[in-house]
């Protein structure tokens, strides 16, 4: 192995409009892109730091280059993982030694492992929180998507809002996510609404640390775990109160993190989603390896903004295909 340097830099990447969820709007998505250069090979991760969990570019920023010295001295994933909590910078470092390890091996990443090669995989496409007049044109507009995601608010129009989505886009499966924004009378309230339209799963209804009661009340629509998912030692408590988590590598800390967190969900009987904070391909591209065999796949974040990185991953549609190793891996 050569010499490694780390480089870590912070990237906006405009949104296509603005992208609203229950917590708040934004225009930008801020990204930081950590690289690892050996000779005439580069890996690179990318990370979106999330102020939901205290998390700041800055603060990512400094995290990842005061390792700066460790990976100089040849860091590697597994020892990465003792290094730095569970967070989006060690997504982007631990992003960025698969990458590196799969360009100086000249195999693809998932080689690596013995994982299976991913295939071509139908995203979800969100539509963030608007007016039902909006949502009902941008239903139209999507219509040919075969899933959709619908942002929630709590804030007595969520029905309507899936009406809206539903009236527009007859044909499309629908998953929704509150993003923590009802209460348990909301959710006694809705959810029985939500099934009579076909809604397949709703996201994070409840407040972290505020769900318990969910293993005790009735789920006519299955319930997925969000911002209650964030490692292996929270999966035992989920089970019973939510029937599917949604692992985002941002959150696991990074790929590695996340496979695990998948093995063990499929042990304990949990279905798995795949999903992303708005970013570039970059971001994308190893969560595809976890998405492999995934019950839903919501890896839009590339969708949602005015422009991609070049090369990035190839849609068509709602297919999204494997990453070039330009890209990734």
């Amino acid at each position: 192995m050569g010499r490694r340097e780390l480089r870590v830099r912070r990237e906006s990447w405009p949104i296509a409009g603005t992208f609203r969820i229950a917590r708040g709007a934004k225009t930008v998505a801020e990204v930081v892109v950590a690289e690892i250069h050996e000779g005439t090979h580069v890996g690179r991760g990318e990370c979106a730091p999330y102020a939901r969990y205290g998390q700041s570019v800055d603060g990512t920023v400094e995290a990842i280059e005061a390792l700066g010295a460790d990976v100089a001295a040849g860091l590697n994933r597994s020892a990465l993982q003792d290094r730095l909590p569970a967070s989006a910078a060690r997504n982007a470092l631990d992003c960025a030694l698969w990458d590196l390890d799969a360009k100086v091996a000249e195999r693809r990443a998932w080689e690596l492992e013995g994982l299976a090669a991913p295939g071509v995989l139908t995203t979800a496409f969100t539509l963030g929180i608007d007016s039902l007049e909006a949502l009902g044109a941008a239903a139209r507009t999507q219509a040919h998507r075969p899933l959709l995601k619908i942002k929630l608010a709590g804030d007595g129009d969520d029905v309507a809002r899936v009406r809206a989505v539903r009236d527009g886009a007859p044909a499309a499966r629908i998953v929704v996510d509150a993003n923590e924004s009802w209460t348990e009378a909301t959710f006694s309230e809705l959810a029985q609404e939500l099934a009579a339209l076909g809604v397949l799963l709703i996201e994070q209804p409840l407040p972290e640390g505020r769900d318990a009661c969910l293993s005790s009340v009735p789920h006519p629509v299955p319930l997925c775990a969000d911002e209650s998912c964030h490692g292996l030692t929270a999966l035992p408590e989920l089970v019973g109160r939510y029937d599917v988590i949604n692992i985002k590598l941002d959150r696991t800390g990074g790929l590695t993190e996340a496979l695990r967190v998948r093995a063990e969900a499929r042990r304990l009987g949990l279905g798995v989603m795949v999903g992303c904070i708005v970013g570039t391909s970059l971001a994308m591209a190893p969560a595809l390896l976890v998405a492999a065999g995934a019950d839903f796949v919501d890896l839009d974040g590339p969708l949602l903004l005015a422009r991609d990185r070049d090369p990035g991953l190839r849609y068509d549609g709602s297919e999204v295909h494997p990453p070039d190793a330009a890209l990734w891996g």
